[in-house]
């Protein structure tokens, strides 16, 4: 498998594993290696049905997403996973049996967990083990998965284990060290059950100096010595005063000194105070509000930006530092350090959501429950240690004295994007940077990367084979047409009796069809282990043969009910009656298009096709029917003409990026990126060898002279998988430029 991106290989890897693979990920990386970035690609790049959750309100507005408590309706409190009562302080622990005794879930939130696909658990590092437990039970009994870890449900954590761990009460400890090896999430039982594989991004984009980065990683693996300790000292000074104009924001281990710090700044600048008031719209939880609700500034005050920029200029980022110029009614003009322009900022708004399963489009949907909208700064001439995760400063004074906890030392210097921008307050003892071992034995099951990529492969080939299976598993069908059977007890339509003889005709003709999908089904298991013996030849003609069969009788189902639909039309007071058949519709199209998959996916193993373009392909097939005619609609205004946007990745190409960072950035695909730098090689403006090594330049060029003309497929099936079909297409493109030139 070719990898596109040298620099950024971990970010495409671990995407390909959440998109083409059912495999559980942990996705890590040290501070500023792109996590949130990662987060937003699957968030945008995935066909599957996923939610996004978290362990805190702050975390999951952050995130985009909900709470876990809010999305599983978990009760608050300790929960060990034996059935026996256990007490503490005379409070009952939740146990399997009272958390599902006690679950009260609506029939639209229990259909949403059945249709889940994938869920992302951002900020992992503050999951508690016993917590993710009752997730996994939650699951199970919804998804009617007993004995199957989450019911089933691929999991995507996300976070770094040396950054602030998960708050356990010694009281709540000590009931649930009996059943628990530590508090981290990795010591779920169910994830001795369902260890997630181990993926750590690689490329830092925070720090670029060596040496500070190997300080970092010593401290990260308890591994400091004397020379980085010495190394750190060196930017020792105690009681330091930094001048107005050196915008140093100082990191503490407590709010109440991050406050008074802000406060006294505050009241010693001159001028008037000015109040901007945050707006809460319907429902949004006061207790996670991301930014002040009342945001006191006077010009001159050192803020912090809380969110990055939207669009393409990125003017800021979630931690820049700016400072306030200027300030009338409701405007707000803030100047960056060195940049000489004004920038007048313009509020942003934070969502509350919850999930919905919409049985239409067969998505889930966020619905906003409320919003809160504010200026996305705050004062910064201090913050807690705690709030800085995830952000980003040029200077930084570190104020921690005494009490460093294990994991703050950590967080503090990773903030930094250099060691030429830190201050120490307070010298750093060794005892205060022991990284908890239990999370350093974690990373140890990290596999090297010849081993990822031939996991990859492997659960790649698994997921084609449970693709093929589902395609012919007509469960969700049956289901479904027993309930519309079943409903007409409490339906009031026209000429019930006709109706309801008409549904049970229909239920047995899908009944049938399911006898035979099973038979077919258990061929299918018994074919797949030996299909590429022949390459895949019988398994493609099988299937082949199977799905016209099945679409035939699909065909039948769709007619019998568009049929029944038109005789109702006709009928008073049936439209509700109306919908309810144009859902059931819906069921039997969608299969159809499964069964289309499935040949598709055959047809594609049967060519030489290799999995990871097999499986981009439909992907993008399923990611380009998700998207509604209404909803092209709404996002075309949004994105720049096709010959901007292309210019865009231009321009970064051209400041040195490389195109695994480009399309990081830009939160698209690698190969969109090659495409956009590919048009510019006809016009002279990118010569072919920046995207071409000149060795593999040649090869393909005397492959393409050595086939037939046609497209790029014949090509890259003589060349294999060390060459993409990106840049098959570029080098056609510069021999096409190529002729073209001789031609004038």
């Amino acid at each position: 498998m070719a990898l596109h991106d040298h620099s950024n290989q971990f970010f495409q890897l671990a995407a390909r594993f959440v998109n083409q693979t059912n495999r559980d990920i942990f996705l890590t990386g040290k501070a500023g290696t792109g996590k949130t970035t990662f987060l937003k690609y699957i968030r945008e790049h995935s066909s599957k049905k996923l939610a996004v959750v978290a362990p805190t309100g702050v975390a999951a507005i952050n995130a985009g997403g909900v709470t876990l408590h809010s999305f599983f309706q978990l009760p608050f409190g300790a929960f060990v996973p034996s059935l026996h009562n256990s007490w503490n302080n005379q409070q009952v622990i939740n146990n399997p049996h009272t958390l599902l005794k006690n679950l009260r879930l609506s029939n639209d939130k229990r259909e949403l967990m059945r249709e889940l696909e994938l869920l992302i658990i951002d900020e992992v590092s503050m999951l508690r083990a016993d917590l993710l437990d009752e997730v996994d039970i939650v699951l199970r009994h919804v998804r009617r998965k007993a004995h199957t870890p989450f019911g089933g449900v691929q999991m995507l954590y996300i976070g770094d284990l040396f950054q602030l761990p998960p708050v356990t009460k010694n009281d709540e400890w000590e009931i649930l060290k009996e059943h628990y090896k530590s508090p981290f999430f990795f010591d779920a039982q169910v994830l001795q059950q369902s260890p997630p594989l181990y993926l750590e991004l690689k490329k830092i984009y925070r720090q670029h100096e060596a040496d500070f980065i190997g300080v970092l990683n010593n401290i990260r693996n308890n591994q400091v010595t004397e020379a980085d300790l010495e190394r750190l000292h060196q930017h020792y000074r105690p009681g330091y005063q930094q001048q107005d104009t050196e915008n140093y924001i100082t990191l503490t281990t407590h709010n109440a000194k991050a406050d008074t710090i802000n406060q006294h700044q505050l009241q010693q600048l001159p001028g008037e105070l000015f109040e901007f008031k945050g707006e809460i719209s319907k429902d949004f939880n006061e207790k996670a509000l991301p930014a002040d609700r009342v945001l006191q500034l006077k010009a001159g005050a050192q803020v912090m930006f809380i969110k990055n920029d939207k669009g393409e200029s990125r003017r800021y980022y979630n931690g820049k530092i700016a400072t306030i110029d200027r300030m009338r009614e409701d405007k707000i003009y803030v100047r960056f350090p060195d940049e000489p322009v004004e920038l007048e900022l313009e509020k942003e708004v934070w969502r509350n959501i919850r999930y919905q399963y919409n049985k239409e489009k067969d998505n889930i949907e966020e619905e906003e429950l409320g919003t809160f909208t504010q200026y996305p700064i705050r004062l910064a001439w201090a913050i807690t240690i705690h709030k800085s995760q995830g952000l980003t400063f040029n200077k930084a004074i570190i104020d921690a004295g005494a009490s460093f906890a294990p994991g703050q030392v950590y967080v503090a210097l990773s903030r930094l994007t250099s060691l030429d921008g830190l201050v120490l307050y307070s010298r750093i003892h060794p005892h205060c940077i022991q990284t908890d071992e239990r999370a350093l034995a974690f990373t140890r099951t990290e596999k090297p990367e010849d081993e990822l990529l031939q996991q990859l492969q492997e659960d790649q080939k698994v997921f084609i084979a449970r693709t093929l299976l589902q395609s012919f598993d007509w469960t969700k069908l049956s289901e479904g047409f027993r309930e519309h059977y079943g409903d007409y007890e409490q339906l009031t339509v026209p000429d019930k009796s006709e109706a309801v003889q008409w549904a049970h005709g229909l239920l047995k003709n899908i009944v049938q069809q399911q006898d035979m999908a099973v038979k077919f089904t258990r061929q299918l298991e018994q074919l797949q282990p030996e299909a590429e013996q022949d390459q895949f030849r019988f398994l493609h003609q099988r299937i082949a043969a199977a799905s016209e069969y099945f679409l035939r009788s699909l065909d039948e189902t769709i007619g019998s009910i568009q049929q029944f639909i038109d005789v109702v039309k006709l009928k008073p007071k049936s439209r509700k009656y109306l919908n309810i058949l144009r859902q059931l519709l819906l069921l039997p199209e969608r299969k159809k298009q499964e069964l289309l998959q499935a040949v598709r996916i055959t047809t594609g193993l049967e060519k030489g096709e290799n999995a990871t373009d097999l499986l981009q392909a439909e992907e993008e097939q399923r990611m380009s029917m998700a998207v509604q005619p209404e909803q092209a609609e709404e996002k075309k205004p949004a994105k720049p003409p096709k010959g901007e946007t292309r210019r865009i990745s231009l321009q970064l190409f051209k400041e040195g990026k490389s195109i695994g960072e480009i399309a990081t950035l830009r939160g698209m695909a690698f190969s969109t990126i090659e495409s956009h730098l590919s048009s510019f090689i006809t016009t002279g403006e990118i010569g072919i060898t920046a995207i071409v090594d000149e060795k593999k330049l040649d090869t393909i060029m005397k492959t393409i002279d050595s086939l037939p003309p046609g497209g790029a497929t014949p090509v890259k099936h003589q060349l294999g998988d060390g060459y993409s079909y990106g840049e098959i297409r570029a080098v056609m493109q510069y021999r096409e430029w190529i002729q073209q030139t001789a031609g004038s």
